[in-house]
């Protein structure tokens, strides 16, 4: 294998998250846009709606409800932005990263289990009792989602021989993961979008029980849970970059512009698979993740497996 050149560089720091929010407000507007296309509007119009809403809530004042646990309520909403901020300091724009570790790949999972309690902090901080629902039952069907990616994980580690981020990337420069391995990356981007709670999975803020954790939640609260959302997403795309889609590997370009094309058009997929794919019920998705998500992601782990110790 040969070694990645991987420059740990401080500007990461300030970079990285200038882009995230920036891919994440990208994202919010073409989320936007393909709103305003199904209804009939332009879509510049709907590109522009979450600057407008972004101004809207900033003026909205804060509903607290009676009773309300406000510290731990206000730690759910901002956290989230926070993890997915951690998120993306493993991740290589071309040769450069913030955090080089040789647990790179574990430190993401960790991250998401940080969501488990965010989401679950929100719905418990308000004292409200769509919002504990909502929070609930994220936390329930969040087993059912983390299992399979916790081995969507470790199969490109397991290719790679190494945990550390660096080295999967490197292990694709003659083939990208997600050719000889599609069940972990179809899987680890199922799961991104569950822990975003998004389009078919976003079941803890359903009509059903009145927008669940976001019931109660407004002004700047509601503003930095939306954005976290959108912050978690934009982290979960970037990451299947170097995960399954050879990090900046590419022809004629340098490799953090392949980076940050490669992670929009993973992000626009799943932006866009909210508007084609409907809620899974909460019951239907624990019974398929259990019985049919849960042997595939082993199963492709096993088949890795068998093709290294043999190479």
């Amino acid at each position: 294998m040969t070694e990645p050149i991987v420059q740990v560089s401080p500007a990461w720091a300030v970079l990285a998250p200038l882009a995230l929010l920036l891919f994440a407000l990208a994202g919010a507007g073409l989320n936007g846009a393909l709103v305003a296309r199904s209804v009939g509007r332009p879509f510049r119009s709907g590109a522009s709606a979450p600057l407008a809403q972004v101004a809207r809530l900033l003026r909205q004042r804060r509903q607290v409800t009676v009773a309300a646990d406000v510290l731990l309520w206000r730690i759910g909403a901002g956290g989230l932005v926070v993890v997915a901020i951690l998120k993306i300091l493993v991740i290589p724009l071309g040769p450069w990263t913030l955090a080089d570790l040789d647990v790179g790949v574990v430190w993401f999972n960790t991250m998401d289990v940080m969501i488990w309690a965010l989401f679950w902090l929100i719905g418990w901080g308000a004292n409200s009792a769509h919002a504990l629902v909502g929070g609930y039952r994220f936390l329930s069907l969040a087993v059912s989602y983390e299992l399979p990616l916790m081995f969507a994980l470790i199969t490109p580690a397991v290719a790679a021989r190494s945990l550390r981020v660096g080295d999967v990337v490197a292990a694709q420069q003659n083939l990208w993961f997600v050719i000889w391995m599609p069940v972990a990356f179809v899987i680890f981007c199922g799961s991104v979008i569950a822990f975003s709670s998004w389009g078919p999975y976003a079941t803890a803020v359903g009509r059903d029980i009145a927008g669940g954790f976001l019931t109660d939640v407004s002004g700047v609260d509601r503003l930095l849970i939306l954005t976290g959302r959108y912050a978690v997403l934009t982290a979960g795309a970037a990451f299947a970059v170097p995960l399954f889609l050879g990090g900046g590997g590419g022809p004629l370009l340098p490799d953090w512009l392949w980076t940050l094309g490669k992670t929009a058009l993973v992000l626009a997929t799943f932006v866009a698979i909210r508007h084609r794919v409907p809620t899974i019920r909460p019951d239907r998705f624990a019974e398929v993740a259990w019985i049919i998500v849960l042997p595939a992601a082993l199963l492709q782990v096993l088949v890795v497996a068998i093709i290294v110790v043999g190479s």
